[in-house]
């Protein structure tokens, strides 16, 4: 299959080190990670045109070599990662594999498909809004937004600094957390969760099929924890939580990005454009409300969330819509997931999500996510509820209102 999942400016491969906790595996890194002697185009051909070859590698990237990870090409991206489909208007959109007739997730799009295609064991990202757990949930894949800041973003192209994270897709949880441990430093043995939250409000935003598709992953998580309860994560405060997390990230955006797009005045794809100028008109006045507000998510998850605790939540409301899906249908779709999305953002938590099954014929994903810095205990609990000798998913009864 031709997964259309790299970039065509230049090739691109480094063979990583001769030993190593990754020795012998191929992985791929979105378009947005300098690699040294090439340039970092970040999805729009203005940007590529502008910038020079990088004269250092991204310490991501340098880290996955050094464990003995060979990089075997950039993928392709939506456009300067403000983008949750994957559609790109100058260099296409490339193929998800597990529904071909759907869009992949963005905006790490190419490194989701290099994956679910084959022609990696795995990949690397970035997620500000979700662009590490949608497309793995579209794909079908297992995907991770660790803490934020426990990865560093120095070498990579930002969109908004303190929501970015450096994330990665594998097929299978084992691979997930061992690429994990060795972008995270970890070696000591990881601690065991001791309570799960479900999260009732938010399995009430996701469609029906969606909701089925869950239920017995939910059931098989219940089965690990003496201590389990239901609890509403934000209630009806969840859209404004969403567009808090929107109207910060934006003014972000356009604080990194502002002066190039003025000065160079690139073609950007008519949505991205759309999203760039209504973040530019976001004024300090807004910024500091929404920066309080930002506390206020923060304080409320972290009464939730104490050490040990795991939190339960689906991934995306809805399965991939089609490819040639109109863009009243994306933009509510993106609008939709936002809700879903933004609180690791808000929060900096770590989140993982994994094949859940399928709805409409396409892939579903569910996600779990810790306290801050707990990324090691998230990563052993994944492994070992979707491990081989775990029992199969059980179903579950419907969280209570």
């Amino acid at each position: 299959m031709n997964l259309d999942a790299y970039t065509r400016h230049e090739r691109v491969k480094v063979s990583g080190a001769e030993d190593g906790p990754l020795r012998g595996t191929v992985f791929s890194a979105k378009d947005n990670f300098d690699i040294s002697g090439h340039r970092t185009g970040a999805g729009n051909p203005t940007w590529l045109q502008t910038h020079n070859k990088a004269t250092r590698t991204a310490p991501a990237v340098r880290t996955l070599l050094d464990a003995g990870a060979t990089l075997l090409g950039k993928t392709l991206m939506d456009e300067l990662a403000y983008g949750l489909t994957g559609r790109n208007m100058h260099y296409g959109m490339p193929v998800n594999p597990a529904a071909p007739e759907r869009v992949p997730g963005g905006s790490s799009s190419g490194s989701a498909s290099a994956v679910a295609g084959r022609a990696c064991d795995f990949a690397i990202g970035t997620d500000t809004a979700g662009s590490i757990r949608i497309p793995a949930s579209y794909c079908g894949l297992f995907g991770m937004r660790p803490t934020h800041g426990r990865i560093p973003t120095e070498g990579v192209v930002p969109l908004a600094p303190t929501f970015d994270a450096v994330g990665w897709f594998a097929r299978d949880a084992e691979l997930l957390e061992r690429v994990g441990r060795a972008l995270l430093d970890e070696s000591a043995e990881p601690a065991e969760p001791s309570r799960l939250i479900v999260a009732a409000d938010l399995m009430r935003l996701v469609d029906g099929e969606v909701h089925q598709a869950l239920l017995p992953w939910v059931g098989r998580a219940r089965s690990f924890f003496d201590e389990t309860n239901d609890a509403d994560i934000a209630g009806d405060a969840i859209a404004d939580w969403a567009e808090t997390y929107r109207l910060l990230s934006a003014a972000e955006a356009w604080s990194c990005h502002g002066e190039w797009l003025t000065a160079v005045t690139p073609k950007l794809a008519p949505d991205i454009a759309a999203r760039f100028d209504f973040a530019r008109r976001i004024d300090a006045p807004t910024v500091r409300a929404r920066s309080d507000a930002r506390e206020g998510v923060r304080a409320r998850i972290a009464a939730l969330m104490t050490p040990g605790t795991v939190l339960c939540l689906p991934t995306a409301p809805t399965p991939p819509p089609a490819r040639e899906a109109d863009e009243q249908t994306f933009e509510r779709v993106r609008l939709r997931t936002l809700p879903l999305t933004c609180i690791a953002g808000l929060a900096g938590l770590p989140q993982i999500t994994l094949p859940a099954g399928f709805a409409d014929e396409a892939p579903v994903g569910i996600s779990f996510m810790a306290p801050a810095g707990e990324d090691a205990m998230l990563l052993n609990f994944v492994r070992i509820l979707t491990s081989p000798a775990a029992t199969e998913p059980t179903a579950d009864a419907p969280p209570q209102a």
